[in-house]
């Protein structure tokens, strides 16, 4: 369980990427919403002491509960479904007193660590018919779960990132033009059926938001779009530096104007374009795209197939959340709600993707060159006692 770890190998440069991001975070959400700053400074404290813990424990023992943790996930996505809190039509929390727990941003990292397991656990019938369809039936569960809450979007990232695990896992590239052939005329059949006024695939509030992304010149959506055109308005009054460091105190601001609703998750990333401007929001992009690329840097030095699948899913869940929570914010795809990791406020999904975190560390620090000193060690050691 607990090893002995050389200080050397510890990734002090993703440590340090984490700090930058999340202190951001905290300063951006509390200039949203200045009531939530300790609340996010506190998440990132335990999220910081939950991923120190888990960097220093064996991710191998950790993935021999794989099963438990998976029972637990959907434990958890049935209490959601039978007793979760709702909010703006949708029941995704659970709430113990004044505490609110939304399982799904857990849930996302149970299962990556679980089809990291299962996939090394079925490397060498991977691609065949019956490791296929045990793997689907094994997402299809939870995954039906989400999107009965409804979370079509967290539905759609799950999935993809799924897709990213599996293909990590060495996926034959038959099988994936095969499902490439079968998936786009699906795709595109699903929209010609979604826009149609009477469908029955989608929600009405989800079909709006597709709507009025293909169509934002239509007023009957134009309430929709009005969210997304104020969050690029805000974003461009930036300009260079934003109004924070130029000394604008406007009042015609998405903080003090409140023409975005939810500016403080879905939305925080205008925030930070208005606040800080062009160099703000670079510096966020280039820290979310560092630490998605360590993910995947210590997935090349993993010592087995499920260490790289696991940091690969990680890296993937980042990379793919920031870009969805980013087109969003600029207008470049429909409005999901999907927040902004380590920034947006909210603390199961920022303690969650640290538990992430710390079992990339762990990844990393038992990596092949690691091993590779462990066994040349003992080694010596037997060759000296003989």
């Amino acid at each position: 369980m607990l090893k002995q770890y050389k200080l050397r190998f510890y990734n002090f440069r993703l440590i340090i990427f984490l700090l930058a991001i999340s202190l951001i975070g905290v300063t951006l959400v509390g200039t949203a919403a200045s009531d939530l700053r300790s609340k996010q400074f506190a998440g990132v404290i335990l999220g910081l002491i939950v991923m120190l813990i888990l960097s220093l424990l064996d991710y191998s023992w950790i993935m021999n509960f794989q099963w438990i943790m998976y029972g637990f996930n959907i434990i958890m996505l049935i209490v959601v479904r039978i007793a979760g809190d709702s909010a703006n039509g949708a029941a995704r929390w659970i709430g113990i007193g004044s505490f609110r727990f939304q399982p799904t941003e857990l849930s996302k990292i149970i299962l990556i660590v679980f089809f990291a397991k299962f996939f090394m656990d079925h490397e060498e019938t991977l691609n065949t018919l019956k490791t296929l369809a045990l793997s689907g039936v094994l997402l299809a569960v939870p995954l039906f779960l989400i999107l009965e809450q409804p979370d079509l979007k967290n539905t759609i990232t799950v999935v993809v990132i799924f897709c990213i695990m599996i293909y990590i896992a060495g996926l034959s590239y038959k099988i994936i033009g095969g499902a490439l052939l079968i998936a786009v005329p699906l795709t595109i059949i699903f929209l010609s059926i979604v826009v149609q006024p009477d469908q029955k695939l989608l929600k009405d509030y989800q079909r709006s938001r597709i709507m009025s992304f293909l169509y934002p010149e239509n007023e009957e959506y134009s309430d929709d779009i009005e969210q997304q055109n104020n969050s690029k308005t805000a974003i461009a009054s930036g300009e260079l530096v934003g109004k924070k460091l130029s000394g604008d105190d406007s009042t015609t601001s998405v903080n003090q104007g409140n023409f975005v609703a939810e500016n403080q998750t879905d939305f925080i990333f205008a925030v930070a374009g208005e606040e800080y401007g062009f160099i703000g929001c670079v510096i966020i992009v280039l820290l979310l795209l560092a630490i998605a690329f360590e993910c995947i840097r210590m997935s090349l030095r993993a010592k087995d197939l499920s260490g790289k699948v696991l940091c690969c899913g990680i890296g993937g869940l980042i990379a793919l959340q920031s870009f969805i929570n980013i087109c969003v914010a600029t207008g470049l795809a429909p409005n999901t709600g999907t927040p902004l990791p380590f920034v947006s406020y909210g603390l199961t999904s920022l303690v969650s993707l640290y538990i992430g975190m710390g079992l990339v560390l762990n990844v990393g620090l038992q990596s092949s060159t690691y091993n590779k000193e462990i066994i040349q060690k003992e080694i010596d050691r037997r060759e000296d006692y003989l």
